[in-house]
């Protein structure tokens, strides 16, 4: 069982990762599970498995870019144990929605108890990466389920931009959902990462983010930078907001791909592009193209997606099929077009976003 800090060490050695003492920090709390997760599990009647003695999980928080995924993917490696599963947050919970429907067609009454049974039964570690509540469904399912969870003896990792009294904040109904934040504070360890550093900024430093013409040299530009940034494993998101579903095709560490059209090109509003930049900290958009009169409702959800990810500070990368001044030179929305374009230049400033 290779210990975390040596795999840390490692890592510096191969100029992977820089020394942080901020990040050596929380080695303590990640030895404490590994010994809990090296000792042997009970079987017991309540979902067949549970740990020696209640052991509390760990919730990671901290600004984006600070290296909560890469210790918790550092710390996964580390763990021996075979029942253990790594997976973004919000495509567990995309596999939740799909078990309760499974199980809602076979009359089951309480159709969160299967999905809980299941996702207990072989799991002793689970990692749930960039934890985000944006929906009233989600917020009430995933408090049930922590609790079916951590009683089962399952020990579960998370990180999250936020802290826990922030998780939901103001969202509908949040009362409801206060219940379930005072069980993460009895049962988890809460741990704040706070490092000055962005370090997946500095991944970006001095590259180019916005690419014209959309070209060949185009598209291999922004392969390599997703071929750079796409560090885990690689994904369709779905989003669901207020009964609809939002699907970003490519996902992977917080970053997410699309094209233009896979965005721009569907009935989507301000809602679903909130909910975008709420789950990822850096867009690819791939083929922006000119903008006028003919292509008109794209243009406007364009300038929606942009907003919503200006005031969330989502990092954006770019191709499109000439410089934002002149994306929207004539026709209706030309005009309003200007501080679109204006964002869409302060947004390829080294050092902007998170």
């Amino acid at each position: 069982m290779t210990p975390l800090a040596d795999l840390y060490d490692r890592r510096i050695a191969e100029g992977a990762l820089r020394d942080d003492p901020v990040q050596r920090a929380v080695f303590p709390e990640f030895e404490r599970l590994r010994a809990a997760l090296s000792r042997p599990a009970r079987k017991s009647g309540f979902f067949s498995r549970r740990s020696p003695e209640p052991v509390k999980g760990l919730y990671l928080w901290g600004g984006v870019g600070r290296g909560k995924s890469m210790l918790m993917d550092l710390f996964f490696e580390s763990v021996e144990a075979e029942e253990k599963r790594r997976v973004h947050f919000h495509a567990f919970m995309q596999e939740v929605h799909a078990g309760m429907i499974a199980a809602r067609k076979q009359g089951v009454d309480d159709a969160l108890e299967p999905v809980g049974r299941e996702a207990a039964r072989d799991t002793r570690l689970l990692c749930l990466d960039e934890m985000q509540i944006t929906d009233i469904t989600d917020a009430m399912i995933v408090g049930r389920l922590f609790e079916m969870l951590i009683k089962a003896g399952v020990v579960i990792v998370t990180t999250s931009n936020r802290v826990p009294d922030d998780l939901y904040k103001d969202g509908l109904n949040r009362q409801l959902f206060l219940p379930f934040i005072d069980f993460l504070k009895e049962h988890m360890v809460i741990h704040e990462l706070v490092v000055e550093r962005d370090y997946r900024q500095d991944r970006l430093a001095g590259s180019q983010v916005y690419f014209s013409p959309e070209d060949g040299a185009a598209r291999a530009a922004m392969d390599s930078l997703w071929n750079d940034l796409a560090t885990a494993e690689v994904a369709p998101l779905v989003l669901h907001v207020k009964g609809r579903q939002v699907e970003l095709p490519r996902f992977s560490n917080g970053v997410a791909r699309a094209t233009f059209w896979e965005l721009c090109g569907r009935a989507l509003g301000a809602a679903d592009y909130l909910a975008v930049a709420d789950a990822v900290r850096i867009l690819m958009l791939d083929g922006i193209p000119r903008l006028s009169s003919d292509n008109y409702n794209e243009a406007k959800r364009f300038v929606t997606l942009v907003d919503a990810l200006y005031e969330a500070r989502v990092r954006l990368i770019a191709s499109a099929a000439d410089v934002p001044e002149r994306l929207y030179s004539e026709g209706a929305g030309s005009f309003e077009f200007e501080r679109t374009a204006s964002r869409l230049r302060e947004m390829q400033s080294e050092g902007w976003g998170g």
